[in-house]
C-alpha cells in the first residue's frame, strides 16, 4: 500500500428477510459503523451493506421496517464479513432454498461468517454447521441441536467462533461478537473505544454464560427486601451471611433464605457474590487499585476468593479480566 492511502474499506454484508429481530440488525451495524467513525491512522474502516433477498423495505418482528439497499442478487464485489440475522422470520427463511444456496455460496467468498440469535438455524441450513461448534439463543439451542445433529451445540456462551464461522446468542450477544470481530481487525484499544461510545457497559467475553445471576436476579416484592438489596449494593465489604442479612431484614435466617430465594429468584449467597463479582469488575476496567485491594473492597476478603468466584461466573481469572477490558485513556 502507497503511503498517504487509507486501505480498502472490510466489506460487511448484514442478511436480513421478512421479521428479523431488529436489534440483530442494527446493534452489529451500530458496532462497524461506530469502529469506522473511531478508527484512526491504518485502523480498519467497514462499509456495512444490509442486504435482503428483495432490495427495499423489510418488515421487522416489531413492526419497523429497514430498507434492504440491495437484493442478494445484486451483492456483487468483495465480502469480508458476513452477519446473519435471526428473529421469527428465521422459521420462513430456511425455507427458501434460494437463500440458504446463496448464503452457502457466500460463505465460500467471505473471510468469516456469522450468526446473531436464531440466524444460526440459516447457516445450520447451508451446511455451515456441521462438526463446529454453535450456539444461539437459549430458548433455541435444544431446536439447534436436534435440527443439525452433526453440530456442537454450546447452550452457555454469549458467542462461539470456530474457525471462520462464529454464532452468538440473542440479540445484544451479537454487539459482543461484532466487537470481538473489530478488536481482532483493529486491536483492543479501538473495541474499548467503540464499546464506551455506545454506552455498552463491559465488553463480554465469549465464554460468558447466557445466564449470570445478574439476569436471572429481579427485585423483592415486599419493600424490605427490595429496601435490602439496595444496601447490599452499597456494603459489599461488610458481612453479608445470610445470619447478618437476616438480622436486617429483621427475620428469622430460615425464613430469611426462603423469602428471598422465592422472590429474588436465587439464594442470598449467591446475589452476593454477583453483586461484588460486578463491582469488581467495574474497579478492575477503572481503578487503580491492585487486585487484592479490589477483593478486599468488595468483601472476597481474599484474592484466592475473588478468584474462584470469577472462575465460576466470568470464567476468567481477576487478573485476565483486567488485562483484556482494561479502560484506556
Amino acid at each position: 500500500m502507497r503511503q498517504g492511502i487509507p486501505p480498502r474499506p472490510l466489506s460487511v454484508w448484514i442478511l436480513i428477510f421478512p421479521d428479523v429481530q431488529i436489534l440483530d440488525v442494527t446493534g452489529p451495524l451500530e458496532v462497524f459503523s461506530m469502529a469506522t467513525r473511531l478508527a484512526e491512522g491504518g485502523a480498519p474502516r467497514y462499509e456495512v451493506t444490509v442486504l435482503a433477498p428483495e432490495a427495499g423495505p423489510v418488515s421487522t418482528s416489531s413492526g419497523v421496517a429497514i430498507v434492504a439497499g440491495r437484493s442478494i442478487r445484486q451483492a456483487t464485489g468483495p465480502v469480508d464479513t458476513l452477519v446473519v440475522a435471526g428473529g421469527l422470520g428465521t422459521r420462513a427463511a430456511v425455507r427458501n432454498a434460494r437463500l440458504v444456496s446463496w448464503i452457502r455460496r457466500t460463505a465460500l467468498r467471505a473471510r468469516r461468517v456469522t450468526s446473531v440469535c436464531t440466524g444460526a438455524f440459516l447457516l445450520g441450513e447451508a451446511g455451515l454447521l456441521d462438526g463446529r461448534r454453535a450456539t444461539t439463543h437459549w430458548a433455541m439451542c435444544d431446536g439447534l441441536q436436534r435440527r443439525f445433529p452433526r453440530a456442537r451445540v454450546e447452550r452457555d456462551p454469549i458467542f462461539v467462533r470456530d474457525g471462520k464461522v462464529s454464532t452468538s446468542a440473542g440479540v445484544t450477544a451479537g454487539m459482543d461478537l461484532a466487537l470481538e470481530l473489530v478488536e481482532e481487525d483493529g486491536g483492543r484499544d479501538l473495541a474499548l473505544a467503540v464499546a464506551r461510545w455506545l454506552v455498552m457497559f463491559l465488553r463480554r467475553p465469549g465464554g460468558q454464560s447466557q445466564f449470570s445471576v445478574q439476569l436471572s436476579a429481579q427485585l423483592a416484592e415486599r419493600r424490605g427486601l427490595r429496601d435490602l438489596q439496595a444496601w447490599i449494593a452499597d456494603h459489599l465489604d461488610e458481612d453479608l451471611s445470610v445470619p447478618a442479612l437476616a438480622r436486617r431484614a429483621r427475620m428469622s435466617p430460615r425464613n430469611f433464605a426462603r423469602a428471598f430465594r422465592r422472590e429474588i429468584g436465587v439464594t442470598p449467597a449467591a446475589y452476593v457474590e454477583a453483586q461484588r463479582i460486578e463491582s469488581a469488575r467495574r474497579l478492575l476496567e477503572t481503578a487503580e487499585a491492585s487486585v487484592a485491594e479490589v477483593a478486599a473492597a468488595c468483601g472476597f476478603g481474599r484474592v484466592e476468593t475473588m478468584h474462584r468466584a470469577f472462575r465460576r461466573g466470568v470464567r476468567v481469572s481477576p487478573g485476565q479480566y483486567r488485562r483484556h477490558f482494561r479502560a484506556v485513556s
